[in-house]
């Protein structure tokens, strides 16, 4: 309980943090970010796929966060959905079927150096998300296995706060190769703290505001400060230790592994009007009883003229 009301209490603060100026606050950009298994492994199974959008607002963007919170703010909305091996006959110790949507707002700033992000919003899990119904009618046109049996024994409706935090630090190693080692926290549907690095090879991040993905720990653009025609290519590995998960819940039938690691790498292409960014992650298990890991693909692509 006491979590929740600190949780929701950072919601409620989030929308005054920013400047009293607000009506001269503009869009600076957009996060997207699809991924899906048919991308990866092919299995259709456990992290089967999300998709993410994030709209940042703020006064200016000079090529790097302000020091203060509340300047830069991102809205973002994920559409995630989590799925047993088999969505037919689902194995007795498989994981359950969840359809989850979240919507919540966060502030990036650069104290003394450091790129940090503090958010916070809520979490609806359950058959009232209609990514169940969504994904059986996509699987029914593509002629693929639906969802029937796995649906009726799904994680129940709920609505949940969330809070996340992260600090990072770009440390340049040579021209053009960066390491850009964080730490993050997050309270809600799960409950885990997780620390890793990523590598960048290019300008990727240098005037650009970075955004994670919640899921894979991707890095991808949120605000494009540099432009100019580019190739960068980021690999990363994180390791996390849950305590708590609503997915996973405590006497089910997959029971929680307190450890998880995941291991990335990605490319981000910039063209004249058009920049591209795909990936692929490792997830190692989650649960006890799933008998390996699995990677999944991710993808964005966005045109300006």
């Amino acid at each position: 309980m006491k979590k929740a009301l600190l949780i929701l209490l950072l919601l409620a603060a989030l929308p005054f943090a920013a400047p009293s100026h607000a009506q001269d606050r503009v869009t600076l950009g957009w996060g997207r970010l699809f991924t899906n298994d048919a991308l990866g492994d092919q299995h259709d199974r456990w992290h089967t796929g999300s998709y993410s959008v994030s709209k940042l607002t703020g006064l200016r963007w000079s090529g790097s966060a302000p020091s203060e919170p509340g300047e830069i703010l991102e809205y973002r909305f994920t559409a995630d959905t989590l799925a047993p091996a088999n969505l037919i006959a689902p194995a007795a110790d498989d994981r359950r079927y969840a359809g989850a949507l979240s919507l919540g707002a966060a502030t990036h700033f650069k104290p003394s150096g450091f790129d940090a992000m503090l958010g916070a919003g809520l979490t609806a899990i359950g058959p009232m998300t209609g990514l169940g119904q969504f994904q059986s009618r996509v699987h029914d046109l593509l002629g693929m296995d639906v969802p029937t049996t796995v649906l009726e024994d799904q994680i129940p409706n709920q609505i949940l706060p969330y809070g996340t935090a992260e600090m990072a630090r770009m440390v340049s190693l040579t021209r053009g190769l960066t390491l850009r080692p964080f730490v993050s926290a997050q309270l809600g549907p799960e409950d885990l703290v997780r620390f890793g690095a990523d590598v960048i090879m290019g300008r990727m991040g240098q005037s650009d505001l970075l955004l994670r993905d919640t899921g894979t720990g991707h890095l991808y653009r949120g605000i494009a400060g540099d432009v100019a025609p580019q190739l960068s290519l980021i690999i990363g590995a994180d390791y996390a230790s849950v305590f708590h998960s609503v997915y996973l819940p405590e006497g089910g039938p997959a029971p929680l592994t307190p450890h998880r690691t995941r291991l990335r790498a990605g490319y981000l292409w910039q063209g004249e009007n058009a920049f591209v960014f795909s990936g692929l992650t490792y997830l190692s298990p989650e649960f006890d009883t799933q008998p390996e890991g699995q990677v999944v693909g991710s993808f964005t692509v966005s045109f300006s003229f």
